[in-house]
């Protein structure tokens, strides 16, 4: 993770080399939309054995998961997409990969936003999902 400020900016990195998802413009109007202009995001995609070991470090759980989240303070966060386990969650899901990763995208900005999981968390997804066609 990160340690600093973003100084007001969203960056995009994918480590993997295989995303072909991550439209900046599009995740960059999610993000204003979820959070604010204001909000320092950094966004990266990353294969199963760093989102296992991150989720294990900072999550307690010894397994690769699709999404990580980390608020740094309340104007500034990073957000971990697994895009192997994208792939195979889609079809659970009855979306593509890169809506999914959308979706996914969507869900970790909530979490930023101080949601947890339950019904309200779910329809601010919602609300954000129909927005943005996801």
């Amino acid at each position: 993770m990160k340690e600093g400020g973003l100084k007001n900016k969203f960056e995009i990195s994918d480590e993997t080399k295989i995303n072909s998802s991550a439209d900046g413009l599009i995740f960059a109007k999610m993000k204003e939309a979820v959070l604010g202009k204001d909000y320092d995001l950094s966004l990266v995609f990353i294969g199963k054995n760093k989102i296992k070991k991150l989720n294990k470090s900072y999550g307690g759980a010894d397994k690769a998961t699709d999404i990580l989240s980390f608020p740094l303070s309340e104007k500034e966060g990073e957000i971990f997409i697994c895009d192997e386990m994208a792939v195979e969650e889609a079809p659970r899901f009855g979306r593509s990969r890169d809506n999914f990763i959308k979706f996914l995208f969507i869900h970790g900005l909530a979490h930023l936003k101080g949601f947890e999981h339950s019904g309200k968390m779910e329809n601010e997804e919602k609300k954000f999902r129909n927005k943005f066609g996801v």
